[in-house]
């Protein structure tokens, strides 16, 4: 059976991170850490953002690997990372990272329904101001 793209065990509340880098770093490690992933895709995620940064607007970066990582996805996982404070992402701060990693096509429905979530100002909100795990899978547990 397929694991759920979304778990609570996949999202961290009240981050503290210094920069970019450690920010996709920390957030690709979630999904390796619960069998999404293998170690070299965290790699391929950062190898994607210097190709074009993964910051889609709204306080939200989407970090994900390059076309030639869908080998290391073992299956489809969503990893939110919420860091109140902000990262800086070449000028941008981003509060909500959330990290994808998709098997086949999966990342394209992911996305789009992570994009209708991340396109209304209220909801980016509520996920910065969550308090619980709970409130963010209720926000984004539409991905399962």
């Amino acid at each position: 059976m397929a694991k759920d793209i979304l778990t609570a065990d996949n999202i961290v509340l009240g981050a503290t991170l210094s920069n970019k880098e450690e920010a996709i770093r920390f957030t690709g490690n979630i999904l390796k850490d619960n069998g999404y992933v293998e170690a070299s895709y965290v790699d391929k995620m950062l190898e994607r953002e210097q190709l074009t940064s993964t910051y889609i607007g709204n306080n939200v970066a989407i970090p994900h690997g390059t076309e030639d990582a869908k080998k290391q996805v073992i299956e489809t996982g969503l990893s939110v990372v919420i860091a109140p404070d902000g990262v800086d992402f070449d000028g941008n701060t981003v509060n909500i990272l959330i990290g994808i990693a998709g098997k086949g096509d999966d990342h394209l429905e992911v996305l789009s329904k992570i994009a209708l979530v991340c396109a209304e100002e209220e909801n980016i909100q509520k996920l910065i101001q969550a308090n619980t795990k709970e409130e963010v899978l209720d926000l984004l547990g539409g991905v399962n």
